[in-house]
Parts: C-alpha cells; sequence; structure tokens
C-alpha cells in the first residue's frame, strides 16, 4: 500500500497536467520522427556508438551541425521534467529520480529508433538514443530538483503533521453463530 499524506505526492490537478503535457510532446515527436519522407538516398543505419557525432564534430562549427545535434539533444529533453511531474512524487532522492527519468527516456529514444527502421526515409541511429538520453538528464538536473526542493518548502508546515483518525465508535454486538436473524 502506497503511503497517502501531505508531501507525499503532488497535487493531483499537477499529476494530470503533466500526463497531458507528456501525452501531448510524444505524439508531437511521433508526428517528427516517425513521418515517412521521400528522399533519393538514404544512408546506412547507424550502429557504432559517437560515429556520428564524431563525424558531425569533424565537419567544424556551422549552423547545420548545432542544429543538428541541438536538435537532437532538445527532442526529447522535455520529457526530463515531464516524466518526474507526471509521477508527482515529492520526496524521492535526486538520483533516484534521475536515475528513473534518464532511463525512461532512453527508452522512448530507443523505442523511436526502432521503430524508424520500418518507416520509409528514415535510418534508425544510435547517436540519436544517446543524445536524446543526454537532454532528458540535463533538463532533468536543470528543473527537477529545484522545483522539488521548493515545492517541499511551501508545504514544509504540512509534512510535519500527524495525521489523526477520529475515534470510531464499536459496533454492538451481534449473535453470528446463533442462526437466528431478526428483520423488523
Amino acid at each position: 500500500m502506497q503511503p497517502h499524506g501531505p508531501g507525499t505526492t503532488a497535487a493531483p490537478r499537477m499529476r494530470v497536467t503533466g500526463l497531458l503535457l507528456l501525452v501531448a510532446h510524444l505524439l508531437t515527436v511521433a508526428w517528427l520522427t516517425l513521418r515517412p519522407r521521400t528522399v533519393p538516398w538514404v544512408p546506412a543505419a547507424n550502429l557504432e556508438p559517437l560515429a556520428t557525432i564524431r563525424a558531425e564534430l569533424a565537419r567544424g562549427w556551422s549552423w547545420e551541425v548545432v542544429q543538428h545535434l541541438g536538435g537532437s539533444v532538445l527532442l526529447l529533453a522535455p520529457l526530463g521534467v515531464l516524466l518526474p511531474l507526471s509521477a508527482g512524487r515529492l520526496n524521492v532522492s535526486p538520483l533516484v529520480s534521475l536515475t528513473r527519468t534518464a532511463f525512461a527516456g532512453a527508452m522512448i529514444a530507443l523505442a523511436i529508433e526502432l521503430l524508424q527502421s520500418g518507416v520509409p526515409g528514415r535510418v534508425p541511429d544510435i547517436d540519436s538514443v544517446l543524445l536524446g538520453t543526454l537532454g532528458v538528464a540535463v533538463a532533468h538536473l536543470a528543473v527537477v530538483p529545484g522545483a522539488r526542493c521548493r515545492l517541499r518548502r511551501r508545504h514544509g508546515h504540512l509534512r510535519d503533521a500527524t495525521p489523526t483518525i477520529p475515534r470510531v465508535a464499536l459496533a454492538p454486538k451481534a449473535d453470528a453463530l446463533s442462526g437466528s436473524r431478526t428483520y423488523l
């Protein structure tokens, strides 16, 4: 049974908002990355980690390089905030939260790349998974610990309060074994 009480979960409205924004973002990402493209030629799939990043950086710093690498980082970066927001937990270890969020981001990025292998004009690239996971982790580190700290401070007076349960009177004794029932 999950403990319920002040300070253990965020407000339900915040969770619902997080879930709605998460679904909207994932639908947008799917639309951007899984649409077929009409291209005359596609390169082979890249399964060697850091090969695309090294090739892009070898071209020198240009707007296309920044756009390609930065776009891969920024595409999934909102997940670093939306995944913990949709979970709604305030009292979580920062390391556990980062690990959980980065793993979920990596699995989403991997799923996108695997789905891209069946889409015409799209080529799977392992570096997109690495860059997407990096974006999720950086966004999480930049926003979530500070936001959780502020929310805990705001609701700190509720954390130390001991919940009280009103006394319930005992029901009258019933003779369950007698077999006699009286209906009035």
